[in-house]
């Protein structure tokens, strides 16, 4: 399998002038110079282990600094990178990869094959504490022949190599860890990617300088700091004040006034990140009736129009148009009458409702709290009477780990790799983790696509899937997410569908 590619990081360095808005006089950036106020914070350095491997929100700032496996576009389609060819042979047994020639760590040392093989088995040993490592253990016994590398496959898993792209997909320097160890790696990390760590100050900010030996192309900005800003308020007035050039995840009504200023503009696409509500299979939920009305009660169009300002796009499936197994044609219509009929076939009314609990988390994403309200009141309306309670999303991840959400729970889902095994399998399927419906006749549908072999009947089986579920009504999928991102005129920002925000894709305006 072979991609061709040059896109993707390759800028030259040029001044950048920034207007900051909104004030009498205008501070200017100095040349090379980049700020961008943050939402989150970065717990660990390690992109590999814990719980911050697998949080979506700051991937961009890893990939700042580590190189992946393969690399995505911004549209999502997969690259050439540290990898420049990867695939397997005909009966699935082996895997194969040839390794790009040529790189080098951070502190100067060659990248090499060992580099691959080590970081690879280090992500299967369960020790390490890897989060993934149940896709990673799936092939071993890795064999290097100059820059080619095959391994054995234990188990088949069709999406190995996609995951190279996503969470915990990274290469890590073998000699360099292994002579500072992990504390060391925390107080100075290295990688091969288009920046390197300058200064890191937990909960504050990161100072970033750009790799003048990228294989990718040097990045357009020499220094970057990113602040991390947590409060949505507070990004508004960085970006608004000219303190930050760049910031994102604010809410739409802000964005909107602020890409309205003179020295401002602003991005906002959709992203691989669902909102949906959680059914469990308990209580009133067992009940196909009313899971069903449940989900025609709910005028998705106008959660979008009036409360996310008409950004967003509604969804029926746990499958967003950039996933490799979209099908346009399942459709679950709005039809509150028809909800009714279905509630009262089961004997329940608007004055005998069915009483559910949902659960929320509030200001987690743009107006969760707002939209679970305004469906509880579509609910209400057909025969349904739910009670809000709020929590954070921490409390979600536990809940659903022991399965014990209520019946109904909002939650965003993310899916960077595009395929059916995370956004429908992993949410949907029994013995994982993260589900939260477990019935058999869904895990006799899914269990056997875990390892098909062929590519075709694969992504059409996911398809069937997806449209049983939409007629059982096991989910209720809201809307794909769209991620507004306002920016300084003078900087041009490429917005990654992953919603990675990546400062090597910024150039000077």
């Amino acid at each position: 399998m072979t991609i061709n590619r040059r896109e993707l990081l390759g800028y030259s360095a040029a001044a950048l002038g920034v207007a900051a808005v909104g004030l009498p006089k205008i501070a200017k950036a100095a040349a090379g110079e980049l700020t961008i106020a943050y939402n989150v914070n970065l717990p660990s350095w390690d992109p590999t282990t814990g719980p911050s491997a697998v949080n979506p929100t700051i991937q961009g700032l890893y990939q700042s600094v580590f190189d992946q496996f393969i690399p995505q576009k911004p549209d999502l389609s997969f690259a050439p990178g540290l990898l420049t060819e990867w695939g397997w042979n005909d009966d699935r047994t082996k895997v194969m990869m040839t390794v790009r020639e040529g790189v080098k760590w951070h502190d100067g040392s060659p990248f090499t094959p060992e580099d691959v093989v080590w970081s690879l088995q280090r992500a299967g040993d369960e020790k390490t504490g890897n989060p993934i490592q149940f896709v990673w253990k799936n092939v071993n016994n890795f064999k290097i022949d100059g820059y080619k590398i095959t391994g054995d496959v234990v188990q088949f898993d069709p999406v190995y190599f996609k995951w190279m792209s996503f969470l915990t997909g990274y290469i890590m320097p073998k000699a360099y860890y292994e002579k500072v160890g992990a504390e060391g790696f925390e107080k100075a990390p290295i990688g091969t990617g288009p920046y390197m760590v300058e200064k890191f100050e937990r909960n504050a900010f990161l100072r970033l300088k750009a790799n003048p030996n990228y294989w990718g192309g040097k990045p357009a900005f020499e220094n970057v700091t990113i602040k991390f800003v947590t409060d949505a308020a507070s990004r508004v007035a960085e970006v608004e004040s000219g303190s930050s050039q760049v910031t994102l995840e604010i809410p739409y009504e802000e964005y909107d006034r602020l890409i309205a200023k003179d020295g401002l503009a602003g991005s906002i696409k959709n992203v691989s990140d669902i909102g949906m509500i959680f059914f469990n299979n308990k209580d009133a939920m067992l009940d196909k009736n009313v899971r069903q009305a449940a989900v025609m009660a709910v005028d998705k169009d106008l959660l979008v129009k009036r409360l996310l300002r008409g950004y967003g796009q509604p969804i029926d499936t746990l499958e967003t148009p950039e996933y490799a197994a979209y099908d346009a044609s399942i459709k679950v219509e709005h039809n509150p009458e028809k909800a009714k009929e279905l509630l009262a076939a089961s004997g329940y009314s608007q004055e005998k409702p069915a009483k559910i609990t949902i659960q929320t988390t509030k200001g987690f994403k743009p107006k969760d709290y707002e939209m679970v309200q305004a469906i509880v009141g579509m609910w209400r309306k057909v025969g349904i009477e739910a009670t809000i309670e709020v929590y954070e999303i921490a409390k979600h991840y536990e809940l659903r780990a022991a399965h014990k959400l209520a019946p109904a729970a909002f939650y965003n889902w993310g899916n960077a790799i595009g395929d059916p095994t995370t956004s429908t399998g992993f949410a949907m399927f029994g013995p994982s983790p993260h589900s939260s419906w477990k019935t058999d006749d869904l895990d006799a549908k899914i269990g056997p696509l875990w390892g098909e072999k062929d590519e075709a009947k694969r992504i059409a089986g996911w398809k069937a899937v997806d449209k049983y579920i939409a007629e059982q009504a096991y989910v209720l999928p809201l809307l794909q997410f769209a991620q507004p991102i306002v920016h300084a005129k003078g900087v041009n920002v490429v917005q990654h569908i992953s919603g990675a925000l990546l400062p090597a894709l910024m150039t000077p305006a």
